[in-house]
């Protein structure tokens, strides 16, 4: 699998470099290198340390909510990092944001895939980083938007919902997490 990754992500490489002066191409082209993109990130190694995802917290500041219980006999799949409204959330890792939108329990959120196949989840944002769109690749730092209180965590104090999702289901991503120089 992992040789035909890399054998149909070199193809369109050369497509799109052979083929990009043509008027056109390089546009057609443009929506269909994020499938390939995402299969390049499939086939490296998943980090084994992620970027504190909140400007201005360490790693020792985080009170671990993993696993704790939820409405409806859910269990926390992440970890609520509290800041002030507003405080900067960036990507804990380099990848491509996959989505920009809303849902009913994250409100404002932001996934990005990142290396081995995992996605990050961003939730109850105040608001998006200002161009934010999808397909747009990020790295550890990138501002993906602010620290809110939308979706279900309306009327608690503000916090980022930091989650982290392999092929296989949801990990704790505290222990990921490394204080940010």
């Amino acid at each position: 699998m992992k040789k035909f990754v890399l054998l149909a992500g070199a193809a369109l490489l050369v497509i799109t470099f052979k083929y990009a002066d043509h008027p056109g191409v390089a546009s057609k082209l443009s929506g269909v290198t994020l499938p390939f993109k995402v299969a390049m990130l499939y086939a490296k190694e998943p980090d084994v340390e992620l970027s504190v995802p909140v400007e201005g917290v360490s790693v020792k500041q985080i009170k671990n909510t993993w696993h704790a219980p939820r409405s409806g006999g859910r269990l926390h799949e992440g970890q609520d990092i509290f800041a002030p409204r507003g405080t900067a959330v960036r990507s804990a890792t380099a990848g491509y944001v996959m989505s920009v939108g809303e849902n009913a329990l994250g409100g404002n959120t932001v996934f990005v895939m990142g290396a081995g196949g995992r996605n990050y989840y961003y939730a109850h944002l105040d608001s998006y980083a200002e161009g934010l769109a999808v397909s747009d690749y990020v790295t550890p730092g990138t501002v993906l938007g602010y620290v809110g209180t939308t979706g279900n965590a309306a009327g608690a104090a503000p916090h980022l919902h930091f989650g982290v999702y392999t092929p296989g289901g949801a990990v704790d991503p505290l222990p990921l997490l490394k204080d940010t120089p």
